[in-house]
């Protein structure tokens, strides 16, 4: 994603801080900055440009779905440009489309410049591969859900789930906090880690009103899972064949066939 640097004509300067809603506190945008500013911008101070205005603009460098454009803006907001966004996000945008621009010192600039560009690049692509991987599961079933895990790099866990929705998924699972998860390491510490059935109950005992899913990693605890009626089965490494014959358990023990009662 290329930046495009200038010297601004006498149209002014301008603040849009009120158009960006960004999924980050200013205390997590202030550490993003620190990471790569530190205290010093070297080479500006030495060139003995900081003080000259600027502008600046992020444009696509190929098709792609734009993620975390307002995170960028307010990080240049907070080092003293004026910035907006200039693309929607989950818009599949054209090559050279313009996605962000910013005005203000050299100083200000230079300091947000690549922070704020590797931070849209990194969560586009997150987008670009998520809507990728929707387009694809929604030509076989056009009312497709695709879900991300919560399996990302530490600390970036907000800004990977807001590129996942722009890219058209959904969120399986925020953190332990928000959904209850049963996976075979939690049995293992039960009395009768094979019984997934008593587990389930002890579970929704305990949180009635609560969704309850189940990892397995065979077809045998896949169809006990089932059985036990809960309400969304994770096939843990399953292959497609594997997990199309469960698929076709459950169906026929929900139609009262062979596979015992499904969900």
């Amino acid at each position: 994603m290329p930046a495009e640097f200038s010297r601004p004509s006498d149209e002014g300067m301008f603040c849009l801080a009120g158009d960006t809603v960004s999924c980050l506190s200013d205390a997590d945008i202030d550490a993003l900055i620190r990471e790569d500013l530190g205290g010093d911008d070297l080479t500006t101070r030495t060139l003995a440009i900081g003080a000259r205005a600027g502008r600046m603009q992020f444009r696509a460098r190929q098709p792609m779905v734009a993620a975390c454009l307002p995170e960028a803006a307010r990080m240049l907001e907070r080092l003293g440009c004026g910035a907006r966004c200039l693309a929607e996000p989950g818009v599949i945008l054209a090559a050279g489309t313009p996605l962000l621009e910013a005005r203000g010192s050299a100083a200000s600039l230079h300091a947000g410049w690549k922070s704020a560009q590797t931070l849209v690049e990194w969560a586009s692509g997150i987008a670009t591969a998520t809507r990728a991987l929707v387009d694809a599961a929604r030509t076989a079933r056009p009312d497709i859900a695709v879900h991300c895990t919560r399996k990302t790099v530490p600390m970036t866990r907000a800004l990977a789930a807001r590129a996942v929705l722009a890219g058209g998924g959904e969120i399986h699972r925020r953190g332990l906090f928000d959904t209850v998860m049963l996976f075979p390491e939690h049995r293992a510490f039960l009395d009768r880690p094979a019984d997934i059935a008593a587990a389930v109950v002890a579970l929704r005992r305990r949180l009635p009103a609560r969704a309850i899913m189940v990892e397995v990693v065979t077809e045998t605890e896949a169809l006990a899972a089932a059985e036990a009626f809960v309400d969304v089965i994770q096939l843990e490494k399953f292959t497609p064949e594997a997990a199309a014959r469960v698929v076709a358990a459950v169906v026929r023990g929900g139609d009262g066939g062979a596979g015992g009662a499904g969900r």
